[in-house]
């Protein structure tokens, strides 16, 4: 329970459906001083959080409980953020929060409590395939909220044991229920993305969490012109237009970011676009494995619209993607999930947004 009006419908629906339900918000915040601090953001499972859970649990008649996750949530989460970043990558902290915390260690705090399940407001929708003797993960049927992108590295057993009721609500209709419970989180708004990060100012962040890695270096264009200097990579992303320091006559942008070399290579939003990338650390979800080329929708980005791509598995955990039409913004970091109509196949994160050197293209058609 995170505070927001989603965790606290899922629980009262639950309640209603017959469960006996426990109410629990994961302590995350590095320092209780940092929590308080994000209240003045609305931040999640910040100390306003807990007080608007704890409230809605006593509201609820259940028990409620806040969990230390402090330190697994530091290492494998901020952690992650900070290294990926100073690699020249951009990560989503939300799925490393759902693959470490969410659904594996707030699991195992469950069943230690000898729940059945752990219950999440994400609109998204599980289900059991007895054909294929699977659990399936779809979209949820809000199409505006759905939330299946940053679900995809789910397991089996994770899936088998989590309930997601609001996958099949929209967010009007949750929120009319919150209204018609009586509960005052109705209106809240939604939390920002990046929790540990309440006033989203990414660089500030990270020059505190790692002041070695703001080191100097070049921004230079694709045709090897040198525009200028940037004060380090971490304050850089893929698609990045504002904040590069340097004046052209046309607009330029982040198209690389080369962490050998401490440079940033920029050039015009046509130089942005690309029709193939390779993904590593695949999970499947709908299938066991995908063993020969397919054709897919993916999507690259929270926001992103999916698109017609083939799929062409590389190895036990790397696939190469190709789409049908080149792709604005393909980020190295970020995830990129598969798709059948509402069906998530699987998904990985990208790699690089072009075939490595070692691939060739024989390689790609055998699906090695």
């Amino acid at each position: 329970m995170s505070g927001g009006v989603d965790s606290s419908v899922t629980a009262a629906v639950l309640k209603d459906e017959g469960y006996e339900v426990i109410g629990v918000t994961m302590q995350i915040w590095p320092s209780d001083h940092q929590a308080g601090q994000a209240d003045r953001f609305e931040g999640c499972c910040s100390l306003a959080a807990v007080e608007d859970a704890r409230w809605v649990a006593h509201k609820l008649h259940i028990p409620y409980y806040v969990l230390n996750f402090r330190e697994l949530f530091a290492r494998k989460v901020i952690a992650d953020f900070c290294e990926e970043y100073r690699c020249g990558r951009t990560p989503n902290p939300c799925i490393r929060c759902n693959q470490h915390i969410k659904f594996d260690a707030l699991l195992t705090k469950a069943r230690e409590l000898d729940a059945d399940y752990i219950a999440t407001g994400h609109y998204a929708r599980i289900e059991y395939d007895e054909a294929r003797s699977r659990y399936l993960l779809r979209k949820g049927l809000d199409v505006q909220k759905d939330q299946s992108y940053v679900l995809y590295m789910m397991k089996q057993d994770q899936l088998a044991h989590t309930l997601m009721p609001l996958g099949k609500l929209t967010k009007d209709k949750v929120r009319q229920l919150a209204r018609e419970l009586g509960l005052k989180v109705a209106t809240k708004p939604e939390s920002q993305e990046i929790c540990f990060i309440p006033d989203n100012n990414y660089g500030d962040f990270l020059k505190d969490q790692m002041p070695e890695a703001v080191r100097a270096g070049p921004i230079i264009h694709r045709d090897g012109r040198v525009l200028g200097q940037h004060d380090g990579i971490i304050f850089y992303t893929i698609g990045q237009r504002r904040g590069l320091g340097i004046s052209t006559r046309r607009p330029l942008y982040v198209v690389a970011i080369d962490k050998s070399k401490n440079t940033v290579i920029v050039g015009e939003e046509k130089d942005l676009y690309g029709d193939q990338l390779i993904a590593s650390d695949v999970n499947w979800v709908a299938v066991e494995r995908v063993k020969r080329p397919t054709r897919i929708k993916a999507k690259i980005r929270y926001r992103h619209q999916e698109a017609d791509a083939l799929l062409t598995p590389l190895d036990h955990d790397r696939t190469h993607i190709r789409f049908e039409n080149p792709q604005k913004a393909i980020t190295p970091g970020q995830a990129v999930v598969f798709y059948d109509g509402d069906l998530v196949i699987g998904g990985g994160t990208i790699l690089e947004a072009a075939l490595s050197d070692e691939v060739s293209g024989e390689a790609i058609k055998r699906g090695e």
